[in-house]
């Protein structure tokens, strides 16, 4: 793997830099793309892939380093040694200006953003998997910054940032962390001949001609990207465009663990060698480990998945004159205990995830 070093700005940007960050031309088009981060790592575990995919998928994906100091390493959450539970920080960037061959260090430059932030839950009898997705405009204490945005944290300090401030305000540590360019998120669609998903609202891309019509419809490259990255067609932006992602993963996750793609070795070979590149997951997660976790995964059902949003207790305006989600502290609380205590299927009992 290629090695990438992930180090947090240690000075807030002002306020002028951050509104210049804002309006510039070249700011994070960040997407959901860490779908592809999540069903790379079910198909991996599929048990069908040869020693020589897991030697390519390590020599194309890519690594990142978290350089913690001891102060900052001591304040992370710590997890009991007899708790086997897994949480991974799935987050989606977008490099394409930046790149030149190799992926772009993500090191917490100030055109950073990312508006794909998800959880992913795996108790320790691996009965599940449940996926949280983060609202970003949810209004979290970020380290060292005070109060912002939550995608705030990787445009001020980079992944080691996020990383600090979603641990915080979970009390909760996070043992992975896995992220994709939106490019690798195009290859695949395109790479699975196209992700079909039952649309239940029929919208047109905002400054574009796709067009979604309700019910089924398939989803490739461009389209695809644009699918599970659009909020500004609906009354409810946000929920509506995490709603969205969490569809098309169940569907993606379904027609990557068909039948009819496993037993392809052709086009596991092309999954894995087109979208591996823009793959970028931390030193202990490579393909061996993925392997590893798939099989223990390899008879959870994808539609059966766990999706739900985090819920917030409303919008309101920042002291800026930013639109914002306030956070839910009950939720947060409740969502805290259920991944401390691996109780996640209880807390989604009592609290049934709301429509969107």
């Amino acid at each position: 793997m290629k090695k990438i070093w992930n180090n947090g700005n240690s000075a807030a940007p002002s306020r002028r830099a951050r509104i210049r960050v804002e309006r510039t031309k070249k700011k994070i088009r960040v997407v959901a793309a860490s779908i592809v981060a999540m069903l790379l790592l079910a198909g991996l575990g599929a048990g069908y892939f040869l020693f020589d995919l897991q030697r390519q998928f390590n020599v194309k994906s890519n690594t990142v380093s978290f350089d913690f100091s001891e102060t900052e390493q001591q304040d992370r959450p710590i997890k009991h040694p007899d708790d086997k539970s897994m949480n991974v920080l799935l987050v989606g960037v977008d490099h394409a200006d930046e790149r030149s061959g190799e992926v772009a260090a993500l090191d917490g430059a100030v055109s950073q953003r990312s508006d794909s932030m998800m959880l992913v839950h795996i108790p320790e009898d691996r009965s599940q998997v449940y996926v949280m997705s983060m609202v970003r405009d949810m209004f979290v204490d970020i380290p060292g910054y005070g109060k912002n945005k939550l995608n705030a944290a990787i445009m001020f300090g980079g992944v080691p940032l996020l990383l600090q401030t979603i641990e915080g305000f979970l009390g909760t540590k996070v043992d992975h962390v896995a992220l994709v360019d939106f490019e690798g998120f195009k290859e695949l669609s395109t790479a699975l001949g196209g992700v079909i998903v039952d649309n239940e609202i029929s919208f047109t891309a905002h400054n574009t001609d796709y067009y979604y019509p309700t019910g089924d419809i398939s989803l490739t490259g461009d389209r695809a990207l644009r699918f599970v990255r659009e909020r500004k067609s609906f009354s409810n932006g946000d929920y509506q465009r995490v709603a969205n992602q969490r569809k098309f993963i169940a569907a993606a996750a379904k027609q990557l663990l068909s039948s009819g793609t496993l037993v392809n070795p052709t086009r596991l070979y092309e999954i894995v060698d087109k979208v591996s590149p823009y793959l970028t997951f931390d030193e202990e997660f490579d393909a061996a480990t993925l392997v590893g976790l798939g099989l223990e995964l390899k008879n959870i059902d994808p539609d059966k998945m766990a999706m739900f949003t985090l819920p917030t207790a409303g919008t309101s305006t920042s002291a800026d004159g930013e639109s914002i989600e306030l956070a839910s502290e009950s939720a947060i609380a409740q969502i805290s205990s259920a991944l401390q205590n691996d109780t996640m299927d209880e807390y989604l009992r009592v609290n049934p995830p709301e429509a969107p």
